[in-house]
């Protein structure tokens, strides 16, 4: 039996992150390899500059050709991103050449900062998106008209794709195998490849959030630290002073500026990350699992999670479990 093939396009810029092309081409690639009677993925990569040679971390990446000479039907494009994303916005060619070809696309998206070139192209706005949680500020701000996610793995939005930094281009290009093929067979590639197939589009990136949050003075990465080991204790601002020998006002001056957070926020968003390990891992009921994280209640613990993550626990849960 003849399979339809399906091209994928993964459009690299100029040093570009060599994961973010590397990754979902060996995901779709194994799709191949794991299911010849489903899969039959044909999968490409473009530069964005004429030259077909083009660097990509500490290597040189030979595409299979241009964006300038190439006019092959695409049923899948991705963009990959760069640390170098800053050249998004000199890329008129390219520009051009997405809101050509995307519409004639059955889907199309972006790895990491690849988002960035997305936007300047004027393809995000009106719709809902995501990029590395360190850009993602910096997405919102350039473009105002993006509903940008700073939280998830990656995000659907129609025919359009977006995901976080880097091995999120793994998890992106396995729930695409997934929607085309089935759980089956991403979860056959998910194993030969050794990544989990489970993580959610609505999984949080908290655990970046906290580990670029942790300060370098002192005192309050100890308290940090100890906020981290202690969560089911009452977390107040006289608590949390009171352990550094500081003022309340002092304290929380000192620590918004060495963390970028309020102590309010960091303990929130501790709770909801130590929170969604438990519901990922353990089958604990809610009550219990919100008192262990700190949470006065469910509802409590259910609002953070909207607050921080747009989901409740129960539908995260049932998320991650499916």
């Amino acid at each position: 039996m003849v399979v339809e093939a399906r091209t994928i396009v993964i459009v690299v810029p100029d040093n570009a992150q060599s994961l973010d092309v590397s990754g979902p081409f060996d995901v779709f690639l194994e799709a191949n390899r794991q299911a010849p009677e489903k899969a039959n993925y044909h999968i490409r990569t473009l530069s964005a500059q004429r030259e077909r040679t083009v660097r990509a971390g500490g290597i040189s990446l030979v595409t299979d050709g241009s964006i300038h000479d190439d006019d092959s039907g695409i049923d899948t494009l991705l963009i990959a991103g760069t640390p170098d994303y800053q050249q998004a916005y000199q890329g008129n060619e390219l520009h051009q050449w997405l809101r050509r070809r995307i519409p004639l696309t059955r889907r199309h998206g972006s790895v990491c900062t690849g988002a960035f070139f997305l936007g300047a192209a004027g393809l995000l706005d009106g719709h809902t998106a995501t990029t590395h949680w360190q850009h993602a500020a910096e997405l919102a701000d350039r473009f105002p008209e993006v509903n940008v996610v700073p939280d998830q793995i990656y995000v659907e939005d129609g025919p359009l794709w977006t995901s976080a930094g880097v091995t999120a281009g793994i998890d992106l290009a396995l729930k695409l195998i997934e929607d085309d093929h089935g759980r089956e067979l991403a979860l056959r590639v998910a194993k030969r490849l050794v990544v989990f197939l489970k993580r959610p589009g609505g999984q949080s990136q908290f655990s970046v959030h906290l580990a670029a949050q942790i300060a370098t003075e002192g005192r309050i990465q100890s308290i940090q630290h100890w906020i981290l080991d202690h969560l089911s204790l009452d977390l107040t601002l006289d608590v949390l002073a009171s352990r550094t020998a500081m003022s309340v006002r002092n304290f929380s001056r000192v620590f918004l500026q060495e963390t970028g957070a309020t102590p309010a926020d960091f303990v929130e968003m501790a709770r909801v990350d130590s929170a969604r390990r438990l519901l990922e891992d353990t089958e604990m009921p809610l009550q219990r699992l919100a008192s262990s994280c700190g949470f006065a209640n469910p509802d409590t613990m259910r609002k953070a999670f909207l607050r921080r993550i747009g989901t409740g626990p129960s539908e995260y849960r049932e998320r991650f479990r499916r």
